[in-house]
């Protein structure tokens, strides 16, 4: 566990105070998951459960194919799209590869960026994530930036030393005016897929330390203003707890929003306290 010095205990309290400043994202990504008719199937049910959800972002993170079928059939709802990544030029013989144009031509307004699928399975550097959250941020997109630590780096007490490293080099560069377009997701590695969760005081006390990077690098009212969203194993009976802490604005769920029920129970999580939720852990 990381522990932290007496400031971030005041810290703790003022973030409370300010959270009002944060709507509360609840985000699915459905990974490399679904065909194209259970994604159609998914949508025409979940808009018609969340439609009238208030004070809650909803958005799905989908595959590219499902993108254009997506916005189309709930762009009668609240519910917004975004993509899972993203490439940095915006267009080239770079085969393969999906532009944040291509992504706001379709109707996206989010993508994620830096996940830690990506920095661990596809070798993406914290340099990566930067050139993509830039040009995520010129095509009017908002980008999802991704940090976290695995398991070896939390237990060998390095997560600070790693989240400075990530924070800094993926987020530098930007105005405050752009940090305030961004969200910032952290995920812990060791928690994601695995069916291990942080503990909400854990992910927390995680999160107010990256908020004070923020805070080092674009001053206090853009470090206020900016949500961080927890992301690993997130189902609906961990739900309540987390979006209790002062400093998580949101989740970055995985397994969980692939299913209909279990996605519309995270939505309304100010609705429920700990329900059964079924076995989920694709985090």
């Amino acid at each position: 566990m990381v522990h932290f010095k007496d400031p971030f205990e005041k810290m703790e309290k003022e973030d409370e105070s300010r959270r009002n400043l944060r709507k509360p994202l609840i985000a699915g990504n459905w990974k490399m998951n679904k065909v194209l008719t259970e994604t159609i199937e998914y949508a025409l049910d979940f808009k018609k459960r969340v439609s009238e959800v208030p004070d809650v972002e909803i958005l799905i993170c989908a595959p590219f194919p499902f993108l254009s079928p997506l916005v189309k059939t709930l762009e009668d709802s609240p519910i917004k799209v975004g993509a899972q990544d993203m490439y940095w030029e915006p267009h080239g013989a770079f085969t393969g590869a999906v532009s944040a144009q291509m992504l706001e031509s379709v109707g996206c307004s989010h993508v994620i960026i830096g996940h830690s699928e990506r920095r661990h399975k596809f070798g993406e550097s914290s340099e990566d994530v930067n050139k993509k959250t830039r040009s995520a941020l010129g095509a009017y997109l908002t980008p999802i930036v991704c940090v976290g630590e695995t398991l070896e780096e939390r237990e060998s007490m390095r997560t600070e030393e790693v989240l400075r490293e990530q924070v800094t080099m993926s987020l530098g560069g930007q105005t405050g005016e752009e940090m305030l377009k961004c969200v910032v997701a952290y995920e812990p590695v060791w928690a994601i897929g695995t069916g291990r969760t942080a503990t909400p005081h854990q992910a927390n006390e995680t999160q107010l330390y990256v908020r004070s990077l923020l805070k080092e690098m674009f001053g206090e009212d853009v470090a206020n203003r900016t949500r961080i969203l927890y992301g690993g194993s997130v189902k609906p009976d961990n739900v309540v707890d987390l979006m209790a802490e002062p400093s998580i604005d949101g989740v970055l769920v995985g397994g969980a929003s692939l299913n209909v029920e279990s996605f519309e129970k995270l939505v309304k999580y100010r609705e429920i306290t700990a329900e059964e939720p079924g076995d989920v852990r694709d985090g």
